[in-house]
This record gives structure tokens, sequence and C-alpha cells, in this order.
């Protein structure tokens, strides 16, 4: 691959890494608020909870679909790690096959019901359910994309992802 774009793709990777830094310190400020006002002043905040709940699920999702790495991702070891590197990329060619169809077929589905949201606010933040929802939309569009080009590298014959955790580095 061409430095460059190696390069920006290790820019973009450490943003997203940022984001979710960002959404979990939110998360962790927020919970130690909520503890302070309850049992502290004994006047619990209402929003808290909700927005303890929506970072919560955009740190997951965003997590999945931009930070966590090929190799980090679990898979049976076990069943894995004994198959040849050819059978490995055909395993990797199915997979990724399957999500790429579930996801794809599910796409539409999803993107209709986030935009029907957009008539709900949530009770505390009044933010349309639409907003705090669309990260599964941008998850499914990133896991597509992730998973094409992991089929695309199988296919090109490039060595599958370490499933050994001694052999994992930075």
């Amino acid at each position: 691959m061409h430095p460059r774009l190696i390069a920006v793709a290790h820019w973009l990777r450490h943003r997203a890494e940022n984001v979710a830094v960002a959404l979990l310190a939110v998360m962790f400020g927020t919970f130690i608020l909520q503890i302070v006002f309850r049992y502290v002043l004994n006047d619990p905040l209402g929003w808290s909870e909700e927005l303890i709940i929506t970072t919560w699920l955009w740190t997951v999702l965003w997590g999945a679909a931009f930070t966590v790495k090929e190799a980090e991702e679990i898979r049976f070891d076990i069943i894995y790690s004994q198959i040849s590197e050819r059978m490995r990329r055909v395993f990797t060619v199915i997979t990724g096959l399957a999500l790429v169809l579930m996801y794809a077929i599910s796409l539409p589905a999803a993107y209709s019901y986030v935009s029907f949201m957009k008539v709900e606010h949530s009770a505390y933040l009044r933010v349309p359910l639409n907003w705090m929802y669309s990260v599964f939309i941008i998850f499914a569009v990133a896991c597509i994309v992730r998973y094409l080009w992991l089929m695309w590298r199988a296919f090109r014959g490039d060595a599958s992802p370490t499933t050994n955790p001694a052999e994992l580095g930075d």
C-alpha cells in the first residue's frame, strides 16, 4: 500500500480513538457527577442516566467500527489456529460474505427506522432519537466496508491476522 495512504489511515484511526476516548470521558464524568448528586446532595439527576446510556452505545459501536483491529476480533482460535493459511482465507471470505450480506440486507430497514425516530425525542435531554441511534448506521456501513476489504485481502492472498495473543502487539 502507498506510504501516504498508510499515514492517512493511521491518522484517521487515531482520530477515531480520540472520539472513543472523549465518549468514555463524558460517560465517566457523568457517572461521577450522578454519584455526587444522588448520594452526597440527595438530588439525583434525571438526564445523567440517559447520557451515560447514549455514550455507552456510541462508544461500543464506534469502537467496534473504527478502533478494534482485525487481530483483536473475537474468533474461535482453537479451530482457526489449527487450519492452514489458505483455509483461513477461505473462512475469511465465507464469514465476510455472510456479514456483508446480513448488514447490507438489514441496512435499508435500519436506516428507515432511525430516520423515522426523528419524531421522538429523549425524555430528559430532548435530543431527537435519530441522532442518538444514527451510530448504528455508521457502524453497519463501516462493517460492510471493513469486511469487503478483508475479503479483498483474502482473495489477494494476504496473510490472515495473528491469533496467538503472545504475538499481538500495538
